[in-house]
């Protein structure tokens, strides 16, 4: 199955249209989540509770026609809760394979700083190769995969931060934000209208037509000065004085699947500068590890991105 760019751009929008019937007045937030899944990436939604992360990534399955699957993290998880195992079955006298839920198509690992590394550990196998290893035996996971994870940012008690490596595999971190006064009236009002908590949400395509979507972004033109500006944005972070480690190659190639997926949604088919900016905070920042004085300080790495991205000189592209 081959569909063109404009055809992304179209479904892409009945997409984000559908999932707004559950999240409203979340446009660019639900843009830039259909950017990552394009992009064939993971992402960190780090939020205060009850600002509809979940119920986000479940609607987002619904729209896309996925199988989605909810992992609640808490100290007591094992590598084995998410991954499955063998287990003996007495009336067949043999070990049967018992998925876990990490074997769906979107998985919600909701908390995920809660589980001990351990079981944290046990998600980068599946992140990155798209595989676990059960007794020595690899099986691939469904594809297409992709991880949302969340963490509140305010509860540290009790909590096992994320190490840099586990981190470096999100493609972007993103925050959902409270609404605006009106639109937290309008939550009330459809909430009054359908008179129940669930909202029936239509599935907009499928894993046949996603993954064809895939390969049309793929195929979105990024001219060589652009690339420059990429990396120099990455360079940037690694000789920034207010960071001890900069962003990997791995924030590089972000950016760069990123804009692509961006741009398709446009309707382009090449990536223009605006593009790698508007990707240059979430994909980036989660990547830095701040000097010392600037732990205790929110939203710093942010902070830094931007003023690299302000200081960066942008190609001109004709």
């Amino acid at each position: 199955m081959k569909i063109e760019v404009t055809a992304v751009a179209e479904i892409s929008q009945r997409v984000v249209n559908e999932v707004e019937k559950a999240i409203i007045g979340k446009n660019e937030l639900l843009a830039s989540i259909m950017a990552a899944v394009l992009a064939d990436g993971h992402v960190l939604l780090e939020d205060y509770p009850g600002l509809g992360k979940t119920l986000l990534a479940n609607s987002l399955a619904t729209a896309l026609g996925l199988e989605f699957k909810r992992i609640q993290f808490t100290p007591d998880l094992l590598p084995g809760d998410i991954t499955g195992g063998y287990i003996f079955n007495r009336q067949t006298n043999k070990f049967e394979l018992h998925k876990g839920p990490l074997f769906a198509n979107i998985v919600l690992a909701d908390e995920i700083n809660r589980a001990s590394p351990k079981t944290q550990s046990a998600l980068l196998e599946a992140m990155q190769e798209q595989q676990v290893t059960l007794e020595g035996e690899t099986m691939q996971l469904p594809t297409p995969f992709v991880v949302f994870a969340t963490q509140n940012p305010i509860e540290y008690e009790g909590t096992f931060p994320l190490p840099e490596a586990q981190l470096d595999r999100f493609i972007m971190k993103l925050s959902v934000g409270y609404p605006t006064l009106e639109e937290e009236q309008e939550i009330l009002s459809r909430r009054q209208k359908r008179q129940q908590d669930d909202v029936d949400l239509q599935r907009v395509t499928n894993e046949e037509e996603l993954l064809a979507m895939r390969a049309a972004v793929e195929t979105i033109h990024v001219d060589p000065d652009i690339e420059k500006y990429m990396v120099s944005l990455v360079t940037a972070t690694r000789h920034n004085g207010r960071v001890t480690v900069g962003a990997s190659p791995r924030g590089s190639l972000a950016l760069l699947k990123l804009s692509r997926a961006r741009a398709a949604i446009d309707g382009r088919n090449y990536v223009l500068p605006d593009d790698v900016k508007h990707f240059a905070v979430p994909a980036l920042a989660h990547r830095l590890i701040l000097a010392p004085e600037l732990w205790m300080r929110r939203n710093a790495a942010e902070s830094i991105i931007g003023t690299i991205v302000d200081t960066t000189a942008v190609p001109v592209i004709e």
